[in-house]
């Protein structure tokens, strides 16, 4: 069967089926997956075609044919341009029933849960004006703005209406003076008038103060001093309810020992300090513990411990008998979970911004000793996707603890199609199979790049484990990273072109994440290693000829570092395997500590950083003429490969 290709800029009818991951509403056209940003399930629309993705396309809506009754006019000039907004053409009670489904869809899809209370969703009091945190990317002209989601085009932003004043009195002040730097954060509290600007700027034409280390923001009728790289809730009102949420969840008597993970700034630990007898707070990033030890001042029955959840579990000074978790977007540790467990505190609060995580963190406590009460979502970010989640969990009577399973008997899967990827699992002499995960593979606002192929190889990961019941499942995602910035795929010849020229002559690196999950107890590792790469001076004509032969098409940067006709780059340190696409030495390792039976013998592209004894590495730096050699001097295959 004969059937058109999908092109970008084409136009195409489309009935709207459900929601995407990230928002846009999906469709199905000719066997493939459409993302339609824009859209709502239940519309008849005209989209017109973004860009083909290997597994999807994007698209955006030209033309409603068939409009849904949640359909609104969008109030700000530059939505679909940016993407920061998803929401902003469905009606507020709409966006806060899509929200409380995801959240539905997540236990069930990831964590096999079900029959849990899911409470309906807490609007935000505001649903514009909340934000008192921007990043924002700077022009080549030196102005201001976001980058949309999907082209990667630059989009100069004068006013965002997500922002409160503060924020955009600040961006009306520094738009246009900016040229010095290519990012900048703009940090403003609402109520307390105070803020930051980072970096700081040298222009003399910028009069406002910047390079300000902290700022005062205003939580519970506290001040909390927030210092430039710490986290702090965005929505300062609707932060308020999920305080009272916690509180609440807690059923505080006065006599607790409260422990407090991933404690940022000390914004749980202090508010509820009133309210319980002891409190311990957690927290890896010392900077933030710098400042919550200040914003605790006059509290004697605070103790913060500056260290990694998973770590200081073990040592603390007493049992906690109540416990609040509210890790990063990338949940918990299993390590964290699993001395949880062991712990055993009678009641425990999980608060997190992603449902997929929660879901997979909330399976691993399920099959330990804890039974779900409720979840209660609230809205901390009006018109995106996102949402906020607070989960009550108690002890049961007998915790059954996590069934014995043969380990032997569980499968390995790799989520990704990549050719190279699966030739370098290959190496290891394990047996596996592959089920490609079809996720989107787009960058969030302000995500750097190890944050993205984090996320990345984990929604990978999740995806295909989503659909078993046992097996080990490997995700992965690469991106290249020039001067802090990620460049992935190259859409067509074009930008393939681009890339090559930018990355002509540069050092640069590349940074692949990967996630293993086990998917009978949910448990999960994710992490991202970094290789060091030098780009040779290719010719213009080299380029042409590389760009002919396909190569550049479907890989990170527009080339593989193991293209033997090419030789485009070398390695200058870490692990070769991991520019490749998939981190051997590390994948091992994880494998090993969730229990998979690996051989007893492994190849040395595992050794200690998989670099000079790696198979793959090659004997050649690529600006001689000689070629490099890969384990036998055999071929390396021509399709998906390096950066995969």
């Amino acid at each position: 069967m004969n059937e058109q290709k999908i092109t970008a800029g084409q136009r195409l009818n489309l009935a709207l089926v459900s929601w995407g991951r990230l928002g846009e509403a999906m469709a199905c056209h000719n066997g493939q997956d459409v993302f339609v940003l824009g859209g709502i399930p239940g519309e008849q629309v005209v989209a017109e075609v973004i860009r083909v993705r290997r597994n999807y396309v994007a698209a955006k809506v030209v033309q409603v044919l068939e409009p849904a009754p949640a359909r609104v006019e969008p109030p700000c000039a530059y939505y679909g341009q940016c993407t920061g907004c998803q929401w902003q053409h469905l009606d507020y009670p709409a966006q806060l029933e899509a929200k409380q489904a995801k959240v539905v869809d997540a236990l069930r899809r990831v964590g096999g849960i079900e029959n849990v209370p899911v409470r309906p969703i807490l609007p935000s009091p505001r649903q514009y004006e909340y934000r008192n945190h921007a990043r924002f990317t700077v022009g080549r002209a030196g102005d201001l703005g976001f980058v949309n989601r999907e082209t990667r085009r630059f989009v100069r932003i004068d006013r965002c209406m997500l922002m409160h004043g503060g924020i955009n009195d600040l961006l009306a002040e520094l738009q246009d003076k900016c040229g010095e730097t290519t990012q900048l954060a703009i940090r403003a509290g609402q109520e307390t008038g105070d803020f930051l600007i980072q970096p700081p700027l040298k222009n003399p034409a910028v009069a406002q103060a910047t390079g300000q280390k902290h700022y005062l923001e205003s939580v519970g009728g506290r001040q909390f001093r927030v210092a430039s790289p710490s986290f702090f809730q965005v929505n300062i009102e609707q932060t308020d309810r999920l305080l009272q949420v916690v509180r609440e969840a807690l059923n505080l008597n006065g006599g607790e020992t409260l422990l407090d993970a991933y404690t940022g700034v000390g914004t749980f630990a202090i508010l509820l300090a009133p309210y319980v007898k002891r409190v311990y707070a957690v927290e890896e990033s010392s900077a933030a513990v710098a400042d919550a030890r200040e914003n605790a001042a006059g509290l004697g029955n605070v103790e913060f411990l500056l260290g990694k959840t998973e770590e200081i579990l073990a040592d603390l000074p007493e049992p906690p008998d109540v416990v609040i978790l509210d890790p990063p977007r990338a949940g918990c540790q299993p390590t964290a979970l699993g001395s949880l467990i062991e712990l055993s505190p009678p009641r425990l609060v999980y608060v997190s911004c992603d449902p997929e995580t929660l879901a997979r963190d909330l399976k691993i406590l399920g099959n330990g000793q804890y039974a779900i009460e409720q979840i209660q979502p609230l809205d901390m970010f009006p018109q995106t996707h996102h949402v906020e989640c607070v989960a009550v969990l108690t002890r049961t009577p007998t915790g059954t603890g996590t069934e014995t399973r043969d380990r032997d008997a569980a499968p390995l899967i790799l989520a990704s199609a990549s050719p190279r990827r699966r030739e370098l699992l290959t190496e290891l002499g394990l047996d596996f199979s592959i089920i490609p995960s079809g996720a989107p593979e787009e960058p969030m606002p302000g995500e750097s790049p190890a944050d993205m192929v984090q996320r990345l190889s984990r929604d990978k990961a999740l995806v295909v484990a989503a659909g078993l019941s046992q097996g080990y499942v490997v995700g992965a995602d690469s991106t290249v990273v020039l001067e802090g910035r990620s460049i992935g795929k190259p859409a067509d010849a074009d930008e393939a072109r681009q890339m090559l020229w930018e990355l002509r002559g540069t050092r640069h690196q590349v940074t692949t994440g990967l996630t293993v999950i086990e998917v009978a107890s949910g448990r999960s590792l994710t992490d991202c290693l970094t290789g060091e790469v030098v780009a040779r001076d290719y010719t213009d004509r080299e380029i042409e000829v590389s760009i002919a032969s396909g190569t550049p098409l479907d890989k990170a940067g527009a080339y593989a570092i193991q293209d033997r006709e090419f030789r485009p780059a070398r390695l200058e340190s870490g692990c070769y395997t991991n520019v490749v696409g998939l981190p051997l030495c590390r994948l091992t390792a994880m494998l090993e500590e969730l229990g998979y039976p690996l051989p007893s013998r492994l190849p040395p592209a595992v050794g200690e950083n998989c670099r000079a004894a790696c198979p793959f590495q090659p004997g050649a730096d690529p600006a001689n003429d000689q070629p490099g050699i890969s384990a036998g001097d055999r071929p390396l295959p021509s399709g998906d490969g390096g950066q995969s």
